[in-house]
């Protein structure tokens, strides 16, 4: 049976969260990959007569054909998966301006030894350019687009993460950015740390404004403690 954590959160500060295991997302919680979501969304806003401002507001978090399934909702889904595609390779190959989150290279160092992966919307090309182009190291458990059938908000790729790290929902907490991310996090039951401006509207249980903000500790038995520092 997976260990359980001590409790939700430590009683001596209702503000901390404890863990056994960590699910982090990667675009805008630890790699800031804005630049190039911008740049590759607004032209294909354009290219289907939508209003790239609108777009970007539905992009974080979800799969490229999720996206195009909200934004052009008529359209045949495999069309949207074919276009997906398309749109992987352009921001596989486009990486100026991609840059690690602040506090993202001590964050993952803190957590190396610890139970953790990562779960993303981007495929693993796609990850291991964005991770490779900020100098962050791959977790070796990765939860990307291939693993799973649904893209966030939907809870599949962080309950495949839990499952896989062997720790039950309830043991473990989130690291997201996005609308989709943090309700994704809640449907699987896990807490979620909000990282960045976008997370902090959609009331995480813990938000900190990037990764230098974040304090990590371990205790003898094993709890992770995540707490925010001022």
């Amino acid at each position: 049976m997976p260990a359980t954590a001590s409790a939700p959160n430590d009683p001596n500060d209702p503000s901390a969260l404890t863990a056994r295991a960590l699910l982090l997302d990667m675009d805008g919680t630890l790699v800031n990959s804005d630049a190039v979501v911008e740049r590759v969304w607004r032209r294909w806003a354009l290219r289907h007569g939508l209003d790239p401002d609108a777009a970007l507001k539905v992009v974080h978090g979800r799969q490229g054909y999720a996206t195009m399934a909200l934004l052009l909702p008529d359209r045949p889904m495999e069309l949207n998966h074919a276009e997906n595609r398309e749109l992987l390779a352009e921001e596989t190959a486009d990486l100026d301006g991609v840059v690690p989150v602040p506090g993202a290279p001590a964050f993952l160092a803190a957590v190396a030894t610890l139970p953790h992966a990562l779960v993303t919307s981007a495929d693993a090309a796609l990850a291991a350019a964005r991770m490779g182009a900020a100098g962050l190291p791959m977790p070796e458990l990765r939860v990307t687009a291939e693993c799973v059938s649904a893209s966030k908000p939907d809870p599949e790729g962080f309950l495949k993460g839990a499952a896989e790290l062997g720790f039950a929902p309830a043991d473990c907490v989130v690291f997201e950015d996005s609308e989709a991310g943090v309700a994704a996090g809640r449907a699987a039951g896990m807490r979620v740390v909000g990282v960045g401006p976008r997370a902090a509207a959609y009331a995480p249980d813990l938000h900190v404004p990037d990764l230098t903000r974040l304090r990590v500790e371990v205790t003898a038995d094993g709890v992770i403690r995540l707490a925010a520092t001022a």
